[in-house]
């Protein structure tokens, strides 16, 4: 029965961090002109090349793999750190807030480099430069989630304490 307790508490957990999450990144996005200028680069150039497919006769469903993309990518940096955290620090009994905010916000930082293989995107300074702002935004990002989750559910994950509480 405790089991199904705290399940129930860190799904709970989960569903509220997962949101924090997504609130800091859309807010770390929109204060952090480089990031913000970087992004809707991006995103306008991907929504007039979206708009031109249209109007030449390719179909809406090329919009549904693109917004399935963008899907995919918001899942693996704003679900998985903080449930693969979650499970490792219920697993191993790590009650640590900093457990929870650093390795969260670390293993969310570190998704888009594991994705291209740890190799930097140009050569110039200012390509660093610009990669490291939107390193530590994904770092705050996965940062809120874990602490989020820690204050609902991490600090009693795992092992009971010697009083006999959880």
């Amino acid at each position: 029965m405790r089991v199904l307790g705290f399940l129930f508490v860190a799904g709970l957990a989960l569903v509220l961090a997962i949101p924090c999450g997504a609130a800091v990144l859309t807010l770390g996005a929109m204060l952090d002109p480089a990031t913000s200028e970087t992004l809707s680069r991006l995103g306008l150039v991907g929504l007039f090349t979206g708009l031109e497919d249209l109007a030449s006769g390719i179909g809406p469903e090329t919009l549904l793999f693109a917004l399935a993309a963008i899907g995919r990518a918001l899942f693996v940096l704003l679900v998985v750190p903080p449930a693969l955290v979650a499970v490792l620090g219920a697993v191993l009994g790590w009650r640590a807030a900093t457990w929870y905010g650093a390795g969260t916000g670390l293993l969310t930082a570190l998704v888009p480099w594991l994705a291209r293989g740890l190799t930097r995107t140009g050569p110039s300074a200012d390509a660093l430069v610009l990669e490291g702002r939107i390193t530590a935004v994904l770092f705050l990002t996965g940062a809120a989630s874990g602490l989020v989750y820690w204050l609902i559910a991490g600090r009693h994950a795992g092992a009971p304490s010697e009083n006999g509480r959880a």
